[in-house]
């Protein structure tokens, strides 16, 4: 079963500041934990993929009728501090290992050493529906 675990940056139950505030220690600690884990996902064939996104600032809609030229804008700008950070997608065998991976990531250090216990979205991918039914 594949899982994708969205990690989303912004507020987090620790109170923890956004990275943009932390030491370059801090941010260099909490990069190397993501890359061991990582390793780790890969080395058990768990890892699918990860990556970091953007920001949002850089983010651009793209609405098309098919027929037209596609209308794209700048966007969004969320009201919140809230983001779409990253994703992992793993190939797990159950739903309980995919939450044991993001309570991991969620885990993750932030300034001192701290959990920052950043919220992780877990989200089963569904195949594509069987045409032939």
């Amino acid at each position: 079963m594949r899982f994708m675990l969205l990690q989303n940056y912004g507020q987090v139950e620790s109170g923890c500041a956004p990275m943009t505030e932390w030491s370059p220690e801090d941010i260099k600690a909490h990069i190397e934990f993501q890359q061991a884990l990582n390793a780790e996902l890969a080395s058990l064939g768990e890892l699918v993929d990860a990556q970091g996104l953007a920001g949002p600032e850089l983010a651009k809609f793209v609405v098309s009728d098919g027929t037209g030229a596609p209308v794209v804008t700048d966007g969004p700008y969320p009201e919140s501090k809230e983001l779409l950070a990253g994703y992992r997608m793993v190939d797990v065998d159950t739903l309980a290992r995919a939450i044991e991976i993001a309570a991991r990531a969620s885990a993750a250090p932030g300034p001192d050493g701290v959990p920052i216990r950043q919220p992780i979205e877990v989200r089963q991918v569904l195949s594509a529906p069987d045409p032939e039914l």
